[in-house]
């Protein structure tokens, strides 16, 4: 792993941001930290990851991930909920890649004490 700037915008390292829960010695503490190691796993091509840390009732077989997809930039627009004291949460973000942006609200849950991704929806722009 490199120490290099993490992808999610935070500003620190990618080992002591989102690496240490893609390596998984760490989970993430809320729900905007677990979407935004999410986000990294996606600028990485960890499709591992992602599905280790969706929901099993909304998690697909599997996860083909595009390796032409450029991601450029993740926003968090809103959050509710989602902290240590919270058993759900959603955040409102919008990720950038070369050629467009995807705008989601995800919703979170907490399942055996993690946040795990359940879905999303689209709002309206």
């Amino acid at each position: 792993m490199t120490s290099r700037t993490c992808p999610c915008g935070l500003p620190r390292p990618y080992d002591a941001c989102c690496g240490r829960f893609h390596a998984g010695s760490a989970s993430a503490p809320t729900a905007e930290l677990l979407m935004r190691s999410r986000y990294s796993a996606f600028v990485r091509g960890n499709a591992a990851y992602l599905l280790r840390t969706w929901h099993p009732r909304t998690r697909p077989g599997r996860l083909d991930l595009d390796p032409r997809t450029k991601w450029t930039g993740l926003e968090i627009l809103d959050t509710a909920e989602g902290s240590a004291f919270h058993p759900t949460g959603t955040v409102t973000f919008r990720a950038s890649y070369h050629g467009g942006s995807l705008h989601e609200r995800s919703r979170f849950e907490r399942v055996d004490g993690a946040w795990v991704y359940v879905d999303g929806e689209f709002p309206d722009e």
